[in-house]
């Protein structure tokens, strides 16, 4: 089983669009996939999938709908808050105690999901904090799965890119690949930037995403490669 920790250069660097066309593109190759967003803020209350209603999350029903392994909701998502803001200020407002263990206890089922290809999407970016204590990094650290950043092609990206590896690295964890995310088509000087990063991230480019606001994940699968491949 493939195990990866899918992190970001910032909020909106695009997480959750590569990480369903890594499940789709795993899922063309044969794999069974399963994704996990341990956290989500920014939820809305639905009654769809749960007759007694539970809070939903865009990103993480995209996961969901992207994994072969077919369960519950809250398997895919287990802590959800309505406010699209900080984990750990949701989790105040929401007078929820988030810590890592129970951040991990949370995640089990999740986790324990066997799948070929098995993906969790963390939430922002490498150091969103979960209290006061610890951070999301501290969890990727916990999982020991292989690392992937999605960098979000905008200005100021080689500089996020080269911070957040530079933790990444520092934590020993496995930093297996990268992926260029053109989110901001009016970015100048796209080709420079991405070969600046190319020559300075110390793993493999896995692909650019072009700016696709008509098209989705599954459709984009031929710009990626898994970190096997």
């Amino acid at each position: 089983m493939h195990k990866l920790f899918i992190t970001g250069t910032d909020t909106d660097a695009g997480k959750t669009f590569v990480a369903t066309t890594l499940l789709y593109k795993a899922q063309s190759l044969g794999l069974s996939t399963f994704g996990l967003k341990p956290i989500a803020a920014g939820c809305e209350w639905s009654l769809e999938q749960n007759p007694s209603g539970e809070w939903h999350n865009d990103d993480a029903l995209s996961l969901q709908a992207a994994s072969s392994i077919k369960t519950n909701y809250a398997v895919h998502n287990p802590v959800a808050f309505p406010q699209a803001i900080a984990p750990h200020i949701a989790a105040e407002l929401n007078n929820s105690q988030l810590t890592l263990n129970s951040l991990l206890e949370q995640c089990q089922t999740g986790m324990e999901q066997v799948a070929d290809f098995h993906l969790i999407e963390g939430a922002g970016g490498w150091l969103v904090p979960l209290n006061n204590e610890h951070t999301l990094a501290d969890f990727a650290q916990q999982l020991n799965h292989d690392v992937v950043l999605v960098v979000g092609m905008k200005l100021g990206c080689i500089n996020h890119a080269l911070l957040t590896q530079q933790l990444i690295l520092a934590t020993k964890l496995n930093f297996v690949g990268w992926v260029a995310n053109h989110i901001d088509p009016e970015m100048s000087e796209q080709e420079a930037n991405f070969a600046y990063l190319k020559n300075h991230l110390q793993a493999p480019c896995l692909g650019r995403i072009p700016f696709s606001p008509s098209k989705q994940p599954k459709d984009l699968i031929h710009h990626i490669i898994l970190p096997s491949e």
